[in-house]
């Protein structure tokens, strides 16, 4: 059990097993079991006493979802407070060049759908899959100095966060603040009671503590917001000692079974049946925004973000280096296909032609990063044989905290 569970902590499997689900759903999608399977995920579930029934799809994407997301809100607030951003000095590169990797995706998107009705669709090429950049850097990158995941990590929370903050604002309808409120009260609970976790009546205190979640998420989702931003708040919220051990314990979860099961869910789309030219703007905007987009925008304003150093001093990566980076930012993937599915939730047709497009883009930007990681990676090796740096990974800090 325990070797499985470090199985799915690690980065590469994660990664693949993501990918797979992903091409597992569109696979069935297009054969002649799309029905029954259609059938299934399109299926109302009611929530016993209450007036709540959703789609199995909306259950995974405003319920389990969340899951995913409250682990995310644990790395942030452990990068911010402990880790890799933790200074101004360390997080100013990479917020340099994680505002290259948002505007100028956003800028291609715009530039080939403008005229279109899809432009509302902006917001999806902005994200970077955190477990798909490092799983590709753990799997081709040995070798190359830690100060690149560094980046990259840092590069990729920062995503995160812009991404966090799209969910939050752009996609709120009606907004009903006297329920935001009391899901706002249930946070300030829930993260106060984090710090009784390790006392007498430890146990107690976790009971009501997920009673007090399973409240704020029902809150979050009546309130008119975006029910995921439940996990994020949740999250920020907790002691660092109970984060940790939380982040911990869930992460072989949502590596095995949440991430996966959105995946799949989410690739879930019928290929359309026609010439290219007659595909809608949004798949050509985010096919050509993931990949191009984030690769120009993370490599211009990593430059300059690299020029953000003492004078006399080297810079703390090379310059191609900075270009592996921008073509691992373009695999979107997981929040990408979220946006996605939330910017035309009007228009499944534009929805599906999205969501292909976050594949393609991403298998695109994906294929780039290998070659560009491995190529950096054997230059490595090569020059310093004995110096060699492993990936080291997402999970170690907490695990060393932990101990």
């Amino acid at each position: 059990m325990s070797k499985n569970r470090s199985l799915l902590r690690s980065q590469q499997f994660p990664a693949i097993l993501l990918l797979g689900a992903a091409l597992v759903g569109l696979l069935i999608a297009n054969t002649p079991a799309h029905d029954p399977v259609a059938g299934v995920l399109h299926s109302l579930l009611s929530l016993p006493g209450t007036s709540i029934s959703l789609p199995v799809t909306e259950w995974i994407s405003d319920g389990i979802l969340v899951i995913f997301f409250f682990v995310v809100a644990l790395e942030l607030r452990y990068e911010v407070t402990r880790g890799d951003l933790n200074s101004i000095g360390k997080a100013v590169q990479p917020a340099i060049a994680a505002t290259g990797g948002i505007l100028v995706p956003v800028l291609v998107y715009l530039a080939v759908a403008q005229g279109s009705d899809t432009v509302s669709g902006w917001p999806i090429p902005t994200a970077t899959d955190i477990a798909f950049a490092l799983g590709v850097l753990a799997m081709f990158g040995r070798g190359l100095p830690t100060a690149v995941r560094a980046f990259l990590l840092a590069l990729a929370i920062l995503d995160d966060i812009v991404g966090i903050i799209f969910i939050a604002v752009l996609f709120a309808t009606d907004v009903n603040f006297a329920l935001l409120g009391l899901a706002i009260i249930g946070v300030i609970a829930f993260g106060a009671l984090s710090y009784f976790l390790r006392g007498r009546g430890g146990v107690l205190v976790a009971i009501v503590m997920v009673a007090i979640a399973v409240a704020v998420w029902l809150l979050v989702l009546q309130s008119g917001i975006h029910a995921t931003i439940a996990g994020v708040a949740l999250g920020l919220v907790m002691a660092p000692r109970p984060a940790d051990h939380a982040r911990h314990a869930l992460e072989p979860w949502v590596n095995a079974l949440i991430l996966p099961i959105f995946a799949f869910a989410a690739a879930f789309v019928v290929i359309p049946r026609v010439a290219p030219s007659e595909l809608s703007p949004a798949f050509w905007a985010v096919v050509l925004a993931l990949p191009v987009g984030k690769i120009i925008g993370i490599t211009a304003f990593g430059w300059l973000s690299l020029q953000v150093r003492p004078r006399g001093t080297p810079p703390t990566l090379a310059i191609l280096d900075v270009v592996a980076a921008g073509a691992l930012g373009g695999i979107g993937f997981t929040v990408s296909l979220l946006l996605a599915n939330l910017a035309f939730a009007a228009d499944p047709a534009t929805s599906d032609q999205a969501i292909l497009g976050v594949l393609v883009g991403s298998l695109i930007a994906l294929v780039l990063s290998i070659a560009l990681v491995s190529g950096r990676a054997r230059y490595y090796r090569r020059r310093a044989p004995g110096k060699q740096h492993p990936a080291v990974k997402i999970s170690d800090a907490s695990e060393e905290t932990i101990a």
